[in-house]
């Protein structure tokens, strides 16, 4: 039996072609792999508390898959950085689907600690969507990275708005089966994983990462760097990769601390279901619906710029949501605004990243990137809490505001330092 045949090796000539068919390639598999986590993250606690009989540890199971997407970041960039994307993304999507899967079988059982492994490897979906928008960066000179990895991130707006929505749905298909009705939506979260794979497996040829590298002819950048420590050095070596690192990180974690604890306030206000899922709801399309024009902007007028508007629109979304109080109207309107200020950091953070290290360097340093954004958004997820519980959602707000002051002061000075063109 004869191997199928891989495609030509790209050329210069072709790039912009290769870069069209990679985007919609990771456009397809990002709305995919968003649907399937949005399914599996929106029944989380609730399938936690029903496996473990208590409230208290509802909790855990999103935090387990946080983790699993911080742990699982650098082994699959150092994958990537020898195998590249197609490899990693395909790797990536097969866990998440294997920790779907994990997550029924502990239902079934009611095994609480096989339900925590199989939301760490659930974490991988989310991981495959993060790594996506690099992806999307890598055929793409620095004048148009941003809207490159913009796309991709829009992209993501349609699965996690379907996803919530498809969860009674997919209940209901599991009616009468040995499949708890609650774990039933992991298994359509397992299959879009396996689908998003297979995507990526077959259409995502030649690989963007492998094929950038082939043409770009770096010589003193040396071969391709794989571990945490290169990564780290990386970094060290590079004042704007340090501000990209800690903007991506500060913005990723002042989003998450504020935004898990919105709903409890917006209950204690008298706030009902159905309204907390309209809050809920624009602030995702705040993060991704108008993802296409911070990556306009990050192209047009400069990271730093859009660095800068990331932290006065986090900046703003604090004080709206920190001092509304029973104003609900205003909760939401700081909601959204809050997901402007994600999308803001996240993208230009990421492209910023992504022009500040040699090419070698920039898979183990985007795995750095992700390690560091979920392990920060993990513990300040979990702060939150106990911060709400002793001083309140006020207090919180301003906590997260006040993570932003040395990104602020990190791009005020890159700036005054560097005007320099309008990339960086």
């Amino acid at each position: 039996m004869t191997r199928p045949r891989s495609r030509p090796p790209a050329t210069a000539a072709g790039l912009p072609a290769l870069q069209r068919r990679t985007s919609a390639v990771l456009v397809v598999s990002q709305i995919l792999g968003g649907l399937g986590v949005a399914v599996g993250i929106a029944l989380a606690p609730m399938l936690a508390a029903e496996v473990s009989g208590s409230e208290a540890l509802s909790g855990l199971a999103p935090t387990a898959s946080v983790v699993g997407t911080a742990l699982l970041s650098l082994p699959l960039a150092a994958l990537m950085t020898t195998r590249g994307r197609r490899a990693g993304l395909v790797l990536a999507y097969l866990i998440g689907a294997l920790g779907g899967g994990l997550v029924v079988l502990a239902t079934m059982l009611s095994s609480f600690p096989l339900l925590l492994l199989g939301m760490a490897a659930f974490g991988a979906g989310s991981l495959a969507g993060l790594q996506a928008r690099f992806a999307a960066a890598d055929l793409v000179g620095p004048e148009r990275r941003g809207r490159a990895i913009s796309t991709v991130v829009w992209a993501t707006t349609i699965g996690s708005v379907l996803g919530p929505n498809i969860s009674a749905p997919a209940s209901r298909l599991f009616r009468g089966t040995p499949v708890p009705e609650a774990a039933g939506p992991y298994l359509c979260s397992g299959t879009a994983f396996l689908v998003a794979a297979l995507v990526v497996a077959l259409a995502m040829r030649p690989d963007p990462l492998l094929t950038a590298r082939a043409l770009a002819q770096e010589g003193p950048s040396g071969p391709p760097k794989r571990s945490l420590a290169a990564g780290i050095a990386a970094v060290r070596e590079s004042p704007m990769a340090r501000l990209a690192l800690v903007t991506v990180a500060v913005s990723h974690t002042a989003m998450v601390s504020i935004m898990v604890m919105t709903p409890v306030d917006l209950g204690r206000h008298g706030a009902g279901l159905q309204l907390i899922g309209l809050v809920i709801s624009g602030h995702i399309a705040g993060m991704y619906a108008f993802s296409p024009v911070m990556g306009w902007l990050a192209d047009r007028f400069g990271r730093l710029a859009v660095i800068g508007l990331a932290v006065g629109l986090l900046s703003c979304a604090a004080l709206l949501a920190g001092t509304a109080g029973p104003r609900h109207g205003q909760t939401a309107a700081g909601l959204f605004v809050l997901g402007l200020g994600w999308s803001a950091g996240m993208i230009a953070g990421s492209a910023l990243l992504t022009d500040a290290v040699p090419r070698s360097a920039q898979a183990a340093v985007q795995g750095l990137s992700d390690l560091t954004m979920n392990a920060a958004a993990g513990i300040g997820g979990a702060t939150a809490g106990v911060i709400v519980a002793q001083w309140g959602y006020g207090p919180l707000n301003a906590i997260g505001a006040a993570l932003l002051l040395p990104v602020a002061a990190l791009t005020l000075r890159r700036s005054l330092r560097r005007p320099g063109p309008a990339v960086g």
